[in-house]
């Protein structure tokens, strides 16, 4: 089955029942297959789309997202996602990388795709969802290219193995490497998890988490169409407008990041929301704190089932069984899903028993064909026919695994990953900077924040918010540091490398 076809299946089954209910307004089953097949013509037709193309998205939670990914897949080419949050820089180097051939993105953001646009030579065409008035050079408006009769669509000319969506995700580099997924990495992640949750057709899932991101895609996109499920689009996160979507839509299943809790129970509400109809919530994408999860199951009387798993793993690995199936664990990421083996290797990528710390390796086919255009990177993750996640765990007696610290050096800011190297990057472009150090700080509304260690060039006098508007103008906001410190030396190691886990103790009694 190629991923696409989960909403042709779902219109056959479902025709009338709402697939997406965006602003109050519902798309049944029976609409959405036919507007993702106008898509696909048009972006056919127009625009010469065909199996193996690269087309970008930059779009928030819309139901645009939604017809264009799977218009994409219908016609064997390949969806390009990115954060609407990044900066011209940042989309330039994922897209020329991906070698997009056209892109798909909203007015908010379209002086971004187009500054970036003269550094992407493959781009041909930009779609503009909203579109109004008279548009730039080379823009269309999306609504425009839609072909709503035609002769039926053949199948997709592409298998099940073939890349379906490339997630672009920053490594140790500091560069983005393009996650190639496929229909089978994605479907077998979906199948697996519904062997754990058994879920039902008439669930509600809401979709406030981005669909941009491998959490959203899989969780709250494909998972309710390959179900024939409701999803209730939100295009942001807001703590009030978030419990009045589950109340009023009677929400069933609620996915989201730990920051994402807390900030419900810190929301001060003119009334009491009436959260009854969910039956799970799920979290991801950044350790769950244990106050925030008891506060929550004990105001709302919803298990929080936590789990996880990179993007390279489509991205569910591992998740706390429902109440009613098993042992539920808090702390822990529960056990490896149905056909995912989990196993904790030591440096020498030997198997490490039950309670010892280890890095968590990960087989299955919900592991990734690889990093597009990366072969080394993909050769060093994929080593012995494990990946390698770089995160330290353990599993305990009973096989419920716990992550125990995270890839060396990253940051999560309210659940989204900051990769220091990627900021350090764009600090030493600048001219007074000689050297940096990018740490996590503990927040108690984003989990972390980035602060920004910097030694001077010498006679350099550099002004820290200068520092940050210079980022600012480089990186997406989420990424700039909240702090910049001044040293005359950074601790290094006998092999050069800077020691963080010093950094961070000198803040802590700079603090104190």
């Amino acid at each position: 089955m190629l991923l696409y076809e989960i909403v042709e299946r779902s219109a056959q089954r479902f025709p009338q029942k709402p697939a997406l209910i965006f602003r109050d307004q519902a798309i049944p089953y029976a609409q959405l297959w036919g507007l993702v097949q106008a898509c696909a013509r048009g972006l056919r037709d127009e625009l010469g789309i065909q199996a193996g193309d690269r087309v970008g998205l930059m779009l928030p939670n819309l139901p645009q997202f939604v017809i264009a990914y799977h218009a994409l897949g219908h016609l064997g080419a390949i969806a390009v996602p990115v954060n609407p949050l990044l900066k011209a820089p940042e989309i330039a180097y994922i897209w020329r990388d991906a070698g997009i051939k056209a892109a798909i993105t909203f007015p908010m953001v379209l002086e971004t795709v187009l500054t970036a646009r003269p550094e992407i030579p493959s781009l041909q065409a930009v779609l503009l969802v909203g579109a109004q008035g008279e548009l730039p050079e080379g823009v269309q408006p999306f609504d425009a290219v839609l072909r709503p009769s035609g002769d039926p669509l053949p199948r997709a000319p592409v298998s099940e193995h073939d890349p379906v969506v490339f997630i672009y995700t920053s490594g140790t580099t500091g560069f983005p490497k393009g996650v190639m997924l496929s229909s089978d990495n994605i479907l077998f992640d979906i199948e697996a998890c519904q062997q754990m949750l058994e879920l039902e057709p008439d669930e509600r899932f809401l979709a406030v988490l981005p669909l941009f991101h491998s959490f959203g895609q899989t969780v709250c996109m494909n998972f309710p169409l390959w179900l024939g499920a409701t999803t209730i689009l939100l295009e942001r996160f807001m703590p009030q407008s978030t419990m009045e979507a589950i109340e009023k839509h009677r929400v069933t299943l609620f996915p989201a990041v730990p920051a994402m809790y807390a900030a419900i129970l810190q929301a001060a509400g003119e009334r009491e929301y009436d959260l009854s109809s969910l039956k799970y919530c799920v979290s991801g994408g950044a350790p769950m704190p244990e106050p925030v999860q008891r506060a929550f199951e004990a105001k709302y009387g919803c298990a929080i089932l936590e789990g996880d798993g990179p993007t390279e793993c489509s991205p569910v690995t591992s998740v706390n069984p429902p109440p009613h199936k098993g042992k539920r664990k808090v702390g822990s990421v529960g056990i490896p899903l149905p056909g995912v083996e989990i196993k904790i290797f030591d440096e020498n990528d030997r198997e490490l028993p039950p309670g010892e710390i280890g890095e968590i390796v990960v087989r299955g086919r919900n592991v990734m064909l690889g990093y597009y255009n990366n072969p080394e990177a993909t050769a060093e993750a994929m080593r012995n026919g494990w990946f390698h996640t770089g995160d330290m765990g353990k599993f305990d007696e009973e096989g419920y695994l716990y992550i125990v610290d995270r890839k060396k050096d990253m940051i999560i800011v309210g659940g989204i990953n900051v990769y220091p190297s990627e900021v350090e990057n764009v600090l030493l472009q600048h001219p007074a900077v000689l050297d940096c150090a990018v740490i996590g700080k503990p927040d108690p509304e984003r989990g972390e924040v980035p602060v920004a260690v910097i030694v001077p060039k010498p006679d350099a006098e550099p002004d820290p918010r200068e520092i940050l508007r210079f980022l600012r103008e480089r990186l997406a906001n989420f990424k700039v540091p909240r702090e910049v410190i001044f040293r005359q030396e950074l601790p290094r190691s006998g092999t050069g490398k800077v020691l963080k886990r010093l950094l961070k103790k000198e803040l802590e009694m700079d603090s104190s």
